[in-house]
């Protein structure tokens, strides 16, 4: 490989990276999953007949449109076999309400088609798809999502605690718990019906054997006891949602929460014109991504992680810390540590805060993965500036307490305990209520304590981490990686961090990593793996190579060989070209939202990603210029 071309690539990238700089130093880049925040915007606001938002709705529908299949389906991503069914049912939905679309337009009755064929609304299995249906009126509320709201008041002790749950599945369990208990519904004259949508007799959909509907008559069978509970329960439900409301008015940033908390406080009687809803409403613009012909509501915004990465990656390109990009950068991520208290805090009563968050308007909820980012991109500044070494150390003192017992590091907070784990039936349950540790956050958490902070296996919670990722190691030499897709992503961040802490290069878990990855190389010399691989929990390839899982490959490669070899060499050529071929390739979602609902195409990841890798080729195999 050609180290002058891998250079005027790194030039090329620096260059585009300095003009997509925002002036407050930060990189603002779409953070984009399917159709479903879409829908549910639009939902939301033809539900409430708010005013001023057609422009929004137009362009809103127009993305969901434009992505629909031949077949009528929509996709989560490129090669799902025909399409899904949730996805499609929220996308016909949202059009019909949007008003620009009638069920006589041949592309809604290929939809149309295509859901009857797979069972109809029956056949619905995801929470948020069922929830929304309920809300607007076009099914009764499942038994599965009628948690009763006086759970709120259980102790920490109790086989039911909110907080056993992840902090994203409370915000969007207690809004629905408010709702599906009072068995709320909003319909409009303009509501569309989709009767038509159930196959056979209409139910709400495929029932399952419930252990909450024989709570609600127990509770039910003692009325005395039961109206006082539900009220003090119904309050606190309402005073959790309030009290997580972040500065700019979203529900922990995430858009999807906000939307359900705003029908839930409007179930409880805030009007249309309430500051609470007026306020989160207007949150909701400003998390879209719009461009002159379609909109697109993100999850959350994105802008530390991609600040964070961006940094760090021309860092590693050779871009001095005093340049201007990077100070720039770097003090916008200082100014968003986070000082305040939030849920975490209750299984680490003793740690201050000092973690960072994923998004620029989060205050609330620091994760393990971005405060390390962002750890890794300030460090410079900890020679020279006190401010930047005391926001360092309090940021590790941070990451250090919120290991888990079992070594590992979960994405938001100290593991809880599993008491919930099979008390929901709903589609990949599991993955909505529990934070467990994973490999690929453990191993970038030791890359960070390895190279940053140096500590090694030396020390004894190190230790425990790495052989913690080694026992996750798969029989074929792979690990899962919860967040990225997949088995590419963790083996990549498992070897990377375990190399970065002192395993050596020739352990067997390592070798054995290699020639895996080695193993599954594609013939035009990249990487590629279907997003399959997280909803089966094995390797499935793409057939296809895609910049990011490209770039962790050669990462893992590179690492791990002391001469660059001939598969190194044409997955650099592979990656170079990745990058100027702009096809399905290059937007294939390689980000992990929730296995089989939410999947999602980082746009800073073709540029952070291939950046690091082509920066470290040079570094071990050549010089930077």
């Amino acid at each position: 490989m050609n180290h002058q071309t891998i250079m005027t690539q790194i030039n090329e990238m620096t260059g585009r990276l300095q003009q997509m700089q925002h002036k407050d130093g930060s990189w603002r880049l779409c953070f984009e999953t399917g159709p479903a925040t879409d829908t549910y915007m639009i939902l939301l606001l033809r539900s409430l007949q708010r005013n001023g938002h057609e422009a929004v709705i137009r362009k809103l529908a127009e993305r969901i449109i434009n992505s629909q299949e031949e077949n009528g389906a929509w996709k989560l991503f490129y090669d799902q076999q025909e399409g899904d069914l949730e996805a499609t049912v929220e996308a016909y939905y949202a059009l019909l309400y949007s008003g620009y679309f009638t069920k006589s337009d041949s592309r809604l009755q290929r939809a149309k088609q295509f859901i009857l064929a797979r069972g109809g609304l029956t056949q619905v299995k995801t929470m948020l798809t069922q929830a929304f249906l309920a809300i607007t009126g076009q099914s009764p509320w499942p038994d599965m999502l009628k948690v009763p709201v006086e759970f709120m008041l259980a102790p920490s002790w109790f086989f039911f605690n909110i907080f056993d749950l992840s902090g994203h599945a409370r915000v969007h369990l207690v809004p629905i718990m408010i709702m599906s208990n009072a068995n709320y519904s909003i319909r409009t004259e303009a509501t569309p019906d989709l009767s038509d949508l159930y196959v056979g007799e209409k139910q709400p959909f495929e029932s399952h054997v419930s252990w909450i509907a024989a709570i609600h008559r127990l509770l039910e069978a003692a009325p005395f006891l039961h109206a006082p509970l539900h009220e003090a329960a119904l309050d606190k439900a309402k005073m959790f949602m309030l009290d997580r409301i972040e500065p700019d008015g979203t529900l922990l940033t995430y858009s999807t929460a906000t939307i359900l908390m705003v029908f839930a406080l409007t179930s409880l009687g805030f009007g249309s014109d309430s500051p609470v809803l007026s306020k989160a409403i207007s949150s909701l613009n400003t998390l879209l991504c719009v461009n002159e012909q379609k909109a697109h509501l993100q999850v959350s915004t994105s802008t530390v992680w991609d600040t964070a990465m961006i940094n760090c990656a021309l860092q590693q390109a050779g871009i001095s810390y005093q340049h201007p990009m990077i100070q720039n950068s770097s003090e916008y991520l200082l100014a968003r540590q986070q000082t305040r208290y939030g849920d975490w805090a209750l299984r680490c009563p003793d740690t201050p805060p000092g973690g960072w968050g994923f998004s620029n308007i989060n205050t609330l909820y620091p994760d393990i993965d971005d405060s390390t980012a962002v750890l890794r991109a300030i460090t410079p500044y900890t020679s020279t500036s006190l401010q930047y070494k005391q926001a360092w150390q309090n940021g590790l003192r941070w990451v250090l307490a919120m290991q888990n017992d079992d070594g590992g590091w979960s994405a938001f907070e100290r593991e809880s305990p599993e008491r919930l784990t099979h008390l929901f039936a709903f589609e990949h349950a599991e993955d909505i209520i529990l934070d467990r540790s994973t490999p690929d956050l453990t191993a970038r958490t030791l890359l960070f304590l390895g190279k940053e902070a140096g500590q090694s296996v030396n020390r004894l919670p190190v230790q425990k981490s790495a052989q913690w990722i080694i026992r996750q190691q798969e029989q074929d030499g792979s690990w899962f990686g919860r967040w990225g897709i997949c088995y590419i992503h963790g083996s990549s961040a498992a070897v990377t961090g375990l190399l970065a802490v002192g395993i050596p290069q020739h352990h067997p878990a390592i070798e054995k990593a290699a020639r895996w990855m080695l193993s599954i190389q594609n013939s035009d010399g990249g990487w590629g793996e279907s997003c399959y691989s997280d909803i089966r929990r094995r390797y499935v390839p793409l057939n296809n190579s895609t910049p990011s899982q490209t770039a962790w490959a050669l990462d893992l490669l590179i690492d791990t060989h002391d001469r660059p070899s001939v598969p190194i060499q044409r997955g650099m050529q592979r990656l170079i070209d990745s990058l100027h071929t702009a096809d399905w390739r290059f937007t294939y979602p390689t980000g992990s939202g929730l296995p089989g609902s939410v999947y999602i195409n980082y746009h800073s990841g073709n540029f952070a990603w291939p950046l690091l890798t082509l920066s470290k080729y040079l570094r071990k195999y050549g010089s930077l210029a």
